[in-house]
Formats: structure tokens, sequence, C-alpha cells
């Protein structure tokens, strides 16, 4: 049966450990578990406590995965297990129970680059993606922490990331091969029964994040790792915009107070979306991308884009107050100089 197969599954070391750059992972073997039912899933994953506060790593799959697409499973990783919740067949039932786990502040979830996941969630299912650690936004926090310049859109890809020897240093070739196959045939994580090969790269997207995660928090500093909970919830907003300004989401993590004590207390960050008119956001890139990338250079925000998974006439722009609003009045200008 496709829930009693196995992976390897590297043991996440003990937060007090002190571990060296050149020792190896330790694996253990894990059960994969297809959920088609919420019982199928841990009691303390459906019911969050402060008594049991949990980390997992998390991921999704689907098909053209955007508030239009299709969200077909949910990769949860669990020290003991993986979970592959399957939308497809378990349909919304299954998702919407593990709704209180996906907005609980008491559930801490590893993911790497949660946008598209984060929208995919609140346009199809109402669910706020809620209390992430973003593993693309710690790698650039810890990279700014030791002193490298920041460099527009220089984003690390999940593949990249795992072959980093600080974290993970694994190869991670049969990524490219489900990416293949999901150029022949879009509808890929559609079909079912689940092969073997849709369970085992569902897995490997998820079986690492715990392991990293303990390796780049013992890096981050105590502002780093504001830093990275602010913006976990602001990409998690990204391209969720509503009418009432995110008023119905959690708030956003306040300065602790150890940090908002220190002479150079870091500034309020900010979620900005600047409204383009139809046909003028090519200008608005400008060629080959040379007028967006000109301000992303000039400001020290991170500025996205709808594009073609929309909204398509939006740009969000993700940073401290100043730089953010230094941005907006960029494009705004740019806007009216057309």
């Amino acid at each position: 049966m496709a829930n009693t197969q196995q992976t390897h599954i590297p043991l996440p070391p003990d937060p007090g450990d002190k571990l060296q750059g050149e020792d190896e992972a330790h694996f253990s073997s894990v059960p994969i578990h297809v959920v088609t039912n919420p019982s199928q899933l841990p009691v303390e994953f459906l019911e969050p406590s402060p008594e049991m506060q949990l980390v997992i790593g998390f991921d999704c799959e689907g098909v053209d995965l955007c508030r239009h697409g299709t969200l077909c499973i949910m990769q949860l990783a669990f020290p003991d297990a993986i979970y592959l919740v399957d939308a497809v067949q378990g349909g919304e039932t299954v998702i919407q129970a593990c709704k209180p786990a996906l907005e609980s502040n008491y559930i801490t979830k590893v993911i790497h680059d949660c946008k598209r996941d984060s929208e995919a969630l609140y346009f199809q299912f109402g669910i706020k993606l809620h209390n992430v650690v973003d593993t693309q936004v710690a790698y650039s926090l810890i990279n700014e922490q030791e002193g490298h310049a920041r460099i527009p859109d220089d984003y690390i890809s999940f593949v990249g990331l795992l072959a980093d020897p600080r974290y993970c240093g694994i190869s991670y070739d049969e990524k490219e091969e489900v990416r293949v196959l999901l150029r022949q045939d879009p509808k890929y994580w559609t079909y079912r029964p689940l092969s073997e090969q849709m369970i085992r790269a569902a897995a490997d997207d998820v079986r690492f994040l715990l392991y990293i995660y303990h390796k780049m928090v013992q890096k981050l500093n105590d502002k780093s790792l504001w830093h990275l909970a602010v913006r976990g919830a602001l990409y998690c907003r990204c391209f969720c915009i509503n009418d009432n300004h995110f008023a119905d989401w959690p708030p956003l993590p306040p300065i602790p107070e150890n940090i908002a004590a220190d002479e150079s207390t870091p500034e309020e960050e900010v979620l900005s979306v600047v409204d383009v008119p139809p046909g003028k956001m090519g200008r608005v890139i400008g060629r080959k991308g040379a007028s967006i990338l000109s301000i992303k250079e000039s400001c020290n925000a991170e500025i996205f884009i709808g594009g073609a998974k929309g909204p398509p006439d939006k740009v969000f722009i993700i940073g401290p107050v100043k730089q953010a609003r230094k941005a907006e009045a960029i494009l705004r200008g740019k806007l009216l100089d057309f």
C-alpha cells in the first residue's frame, strides 16, 4: 500500500548541540502516510495547543499552483513521519481539517518560498497561512548577517539550498525529472492512485526541511529571527490581497523588547501594493526587466509582480517602511510619466 512506504529523513540536531561543519546528517527511516481522512493525521496537529507546540516541514503540489490553480497535495514533515494530505481524494474536508493548524501560532510551518502556496490556500480554501519560517528568506538573512551585499532577485532555489554544504549538501536531481514530467503533462499531480514516483517526489520536497531549519536557526541572531518572522508573515500575505487590508489576518510579530532597546532598532516592515493601469505593466517592468531592476537596486525592498499567475495589474513591495514608500513613489512616478 502507498501509505506504508518508507523514506529516510535527516534527524534534526538538538538545538543545544554545536554541530561541526563536517558532520554528516544522521538518517532515520520514517513512514510516508497518504492521508484522505482527517483521522489519519496526528491529534496534536489537528488540535493545536500551547502545551504541544510543533515545528513541521510544509509544502504544496498542484496544477499551476496559485489562486486560480488546483491544490492537489499538502506535504507535512514531522520528525517521525511524513504525511501527504491528498486534496484530490480527500476533498475539501481533509484540507479544512488542517485549517486550525495552518493558521495556528503554536505550529511553525517550515517552507521554501511560501507566496504561491499561501495564495492557493487562501483563495481555494479560505486558509490564512500563519507562523511560517521561509527558508528562502532565512538564507538571504544569514547572508546579510555575514556581511554579503544584498543582490536584487538573488533568491536561492530549493535545489540550490539542498546543495549548499552548510545546510544539507545533497544533490536533488530527481527534482528536474519531475519538472520535465510537469512540462509534458501539467496535470501530473491530479492522477490517482499516486505512483511511487509521485509519493517519493512529494516526500522529497519536505523531508529535509526540519534539518535545514535547525541549522539555520543556530546561525540567526535575534534581530534576524525577528526579520524572518515578519517577512514570513508578509510573504504569506503577498499575493493574498483583499479589500480590508488584511485586517482579518493575525497581527505581524512586534519588535521584541531586547531588540527595541538596541541603538539600531530595526524599522517596521510593511507590504505595499501598487495598482498598475491596464496595458502599463510592460512599461513598468521595462525592456528585459531593466526598469523594475533599477527600482530594486535603488531601494532596500523586495518587489514582486503578480505576472501570468496573477494578479496581473499589481506590484507588491515588501520592506522597511521608508524603503517601501520610496519604491512605491518611484513606481507611481513612472506611471505618471506615461
